[in-house]
């Protein structure tokens, strides 16, 4: 991304998020191509970035969602998606989202419990309507990635076992009120090594081929997301490679492929911007102290994520280790540790890099914090697509509340 940042931080201050749309478009037209004539449905995971301006965009390539709330169905809704490019998952659907989807008749319902697919079968039946549902798998693969990112392992609380998935769709192939079309697996995020990839998918594909025999039809192949991202020096999986590997294990099957990538399309379409406030030393301890905090990128502090941060205009001034933090009060608030930099003076600019998923929607108002202004770049051209929080928007759902109970 060649950005002006002196010109943007002018114009739109900090904290800032950047997000470079062009970037995002290569990325989704590399994923979708991988796949070549093959029917095949990206669902780009809104979860990673859910910024309507970001999903509209992807709709316009011709992307689907995959939604892990009502809410984020129905901003793939507002943003353009076709219903039927939409699908609905995560582990715990309360009765009324489970309703809503239907009445929106989305793609499909990925279930993750016997228990939640007797839920969607009642509210279906309320309905009158027949359910189009996935079941996700969990293949007990090692993602060989971080524990808290990693999914299709039977310690984690996703999916169901193979012998529980074929008793499911047994179960769902009898209902009248369910129609499974479709079967899901995702054993992480921020995958850089392939056979794991592989050798899920290898024994869903078998899975597939079992129901088959007994008549239950299964026409989507969902892999899920997972694509890792150079976050530092990762060596990561080229979209050609992805797609053959998993194109090699589905052989015979005549599915649709879904794919669910979030943060391979957006965290290196996105940067973080934040301003110098002043520096201190503890003892031989070096803080550089910014208007960005925890509240805005949490990932470092949630689990010690890795983001590329450098100064800008510094070139070839010496630099010193320094842990970079922000103003909200825990011990956890950094955005970088142990971070080579230049002296730095106030309202000179840090550039986090890769924060461009997993870095606004995480973010929150702790310590009464507003969220930071987010950008668009787009053919050169930059556009707001999201305004700074104020104290008034932060207040605004306590304030009647707050009138009532005071009389």
């Amino acid at each position: 991304m060649s950005l002006d940042i002196t010109t943007l931080v002018k114009k739109y201050n900090t904290p800032l998020y950047i997000y470079d749309f062009n970037n995002i478009t290569n990325r989704y037209e590399e994923l979708k191509g991988a796949f070549g004539g093959k029917k095949s449905l990206v669902a780009y995971a809104v979860k990673s970035n859910s910024n309507l301006a970001v999903i509209r965009h992807l709709a316009n390539l011709g992307a689907g969602a995959d939604c892990v709330s009502i809410g984020e169905v129905n901003r793939a809704l507002k943003a353009g998606v076709k219903k039927y490019r939409i699908i609905f998952s995560g582990v715990g659907k309360r009765d009324s989202e489970i309703r809503e989807a239907l009445e929106r008749d989305i793609l499909l319902i990925n279930l993750e419990s016997e228990a939640e697919m007797k839920r969607v079968e009642m509210i279906a039946k309320e309905l009158n309507v027949e359910a189009r549902i996935s079941i996700r798998v969990n293949p007990n693969v090692d993602p060989k990635t971080h524990p808290y990112i990693s999914t299709g392992l039977h310690e984690n609380k996703f999916g169901v076992s193979l012998d529980s998935a074929k008793r499911m769709y047994i179960y769902a192939k009898k209902s009248e009120h369910l129609n499974p079309i479709g079967i899901h697996f995702h054993i992480g995020s921020q995958l850089t090594e392939l056979s794991p990839i592989t050798e899920a998918c290898g024994i869903v594909a078998d899975l597939v081929r079992s129901l088959d025999a007994i008549g239950i039809d299964i026409k989507f192949f969902d892999v899920g997301g997972g694509l890792g991202v150079v976050y530092d020096d990762e060596t990561t999986i080229r979209p050609a490679d992805y797609a053959k590997a998993i194109l090699s294990q589905i052989k015979g099957l005549d599915v649709t492929i879904l794919s669910e990538p979030g943060r391979y399309m957006m965290a290196n379409a996105g940067i973080f911007l934040t301003s110098v406030l002043y520096e201190k030393v503890n003892g031989k301890k070096r803080f550089v102290i910014v208007d960005g905090a925890m509240n805005d990128l949490l990932r470092p502090s949630l689990y010690g994520a890795y983001h590329k941060i450098e100064a800008i205009r510094k070139e070839g001034e010496e630099k010193s280790i320094a842990d970079v933090v922000g103003p909200v009060c825990e011990s956890g608030d950094f955005l970088g540790k142990n971070v080579m930099l230049p002296k730095m003076n106030h309202h000179d600019i840090l550039v986090v890099h890769s924060a461009g998923a997993y870095g606004f929607t995480m973010s929150s108002n702790y310590n009464t914090r507003g969220r930071s202004a987010e950008v668009a770049i787009f053919d050169g051209k930059d556009y707001l697509i999201r305004e700074r929080e104020t104290f008034e928007d932060q207040i605004r759902l306590e304030e009647s509340c707050d009138s009532n109970w005071q009389s």
